[in-house]
C-alpha cells in the first residue's frame, strides 16, 4: 500500500513533543533542544491542533502525558530510534553557549563567514566560547517559531513582531572585472547603460544609484538578474557585466583584485543590514553573539543597549524586498 501521499505532522513539532516527553517538561525539552520555553510550548499546541488530540495535561507544577500522547511518544520514539540508527550522521551540538543564527546566503558567505572564528571567540576572546549554528534562508521566518535566536538581514527597517536594530547603511557605487573596467573608462553615469548591468532580485539599488545622477533605469533584455549578492558578484568577476559595490559584502573581493570600482560617484542604498530577535528575554549566549556582532558593526552602546533591554517588539517597518529575508 503507498503512504506516501499520506500527510506528516510537522517534524519540528514532533521533535518537540518527544523531548518533552522524554523528559517530563517543558522547560527540560528547550534545554536540551536549544530552544525557549515558550518554543516548545508553540510547537506542541500546533502538533495538538494537527492531530486534534491532547497530548499533555498541563499542572501548576509541569506536565504529563494523556494516553494519547503515551501512544504518540511510543511511536515518535521508535521512529526517532530507527533515523537515528545510522551511521555517519551529523549530530546538531547542543548547550548553554550554542546560538542560533539565521540570514542569507550573501551574508553568511560574505560578511560572517571571515568574522565567524572571531564572532564564536576562538582565539582568545575573553567573552568565552560560543558555537553558532548557521541556517541559511530566504525566507522571511518566524524566529520563535523556528527557534532562532538571531537574524541578520537587508530590509527598510524594523519589522512587526522582532526587536530590530540597525547595524548598517550602504554607500553603493558601480564595480566591474578589471578588463571589462578598462573597456568602460571614465566619463560620466550614462555610459554605464552601454554595457550589461547585474542587479540581485530587486533592481532598487540600480534604480536608486541612476536617479540620483538624472537618469531613468528599467531593467533591459541585456541586464542579467540573480537572486543572490554572492552570485551577481560571482557574475561581476567573471565580467558579465556590472555590478554594484554593497559594502562590507564586497572587501574580500575587492582587495583580491576580482573587482574594481568603474565609478567614483556612491549612493545611498534604500535599505540597511539589521539584526533581529524575537520579543522577550534573550539568553545570555544570544547576548553574547549580538554584542559581539554589534561591536563589528561599530554600533552605538546606546542602540545596543535598547536591542538587548526590549521586552516588546519596537514597531513596524516597511515591508522588506525580497532579498531581505531572514
Amino acid at each position: 500500500m503507498d503512504h506516501s501521499s499520506q500527510p506528516l505532522p510537522p517534524l519540528d513539532t514532533l521533535r518537540a513533543f518527544e523531548a518533552a516527553a522524554r523528559t517530563g517538561s517543558f522547560s527540560a525539552a528547550a534545554e536540551a533542544l536549544n530552544l525557549t520555553h515558550g518554543a516548545i510550548s508553540r510547537q506542541i499546541a500546533k502538533l495538538e491542533q494537527w492531530l486534534g488530540l491532547r497530548l499533555f495535561h498541563r499542572q501548576a507544577r509541569g506536565v504529563t502525558m494523556t494516553p494519547d500522547g503515551q501512544r504518540l511518544f511510543q511511536r515518535t520514539s521508535e521512529a526517532f530510534a530507527l533515523i537515528a540508527d545510522t551511521s555517519n550522521r551529523w549530530t546538531e551540538p547542543r548547550g548553554t553557549a550554542v546560538v542560533r543564527l539565521t540570514s542569507l546566503p550573501s551574508v553568511c558567505g560574505l560578511w560572517l563567514m571571515p568574522r565567524l572564528a572571531g564572532l564564536e571567540g576562538r582565539g582568545g576572546d575573553p567573552g568565552g566560547a560560543l558555537r553558532i549554528l548557521l541556517s541559511v534562508d530566504h525566507r522571511a521566518l518566524d524566529l520563535a517559531d523556528e527557534g532562532m535566536d538571531l537574524a541578520i538581514r537587508c530590509g527598510w527597517g524594523a519589522l512587526p513582531g522582532r526587536v530590530s536594530l540597525k547595524l548598517f547603511e550602504e554607500w553603493c557605487y558601480p564595480l566591474a572585472a578589471p578588463t571589462l573596467a578598462a573597456q568602460i573608462g571614465e566619463g560620466e553615469p550614462e555610459r554605464l547603460l552601454a554595457f550589461p548591468l547585474i542587479h540581485d532580485s530587486d533592481a532598487s539599488g540600480w534604480r536608486t544609484w541612476f536617479a540620483a545622477h538624472g537618469l531613468d533605469y528599467r531593467p533591459r533584455p541585456q541586464d542579467r538578474r540573480f537572486e543572490d549578492y554572492n552570485l551577481v558578484l560571482d557574475a561581476c568577476v567573471c565580467g558579465l557585466g556590472v555590478a554594484l559595490a554593497r559594502p562590507p559584502l564586497v572587501q574580500s573581493t575587492l582587495r583580491n583584485g576580482g573587482v574594481v570600482p568603474v565609478d567614483p560617484r556612491t549612493v545611498l542604498n534604500p535599505t540597511s543590514y539589521w539584526l533581529d530577535r524575537p520579543p522577550g528575554r534573550m539568553r545570555a549566549a544570544a547576548v553574547d553573539l549580538a554584542r559581539r556582532i554589534a561591536a563589528e558593526a561599530d554600533v552605538a552602546p546606546s542602540a545596543l543597549d535598547g536591542f538587548l533591554d526590549a521586552e516588546t517588539p519596537q514597531g513596524h517597518g516597511r515591508p522588506f524586498i525580497p532579498w531581505t529575508a531572514a
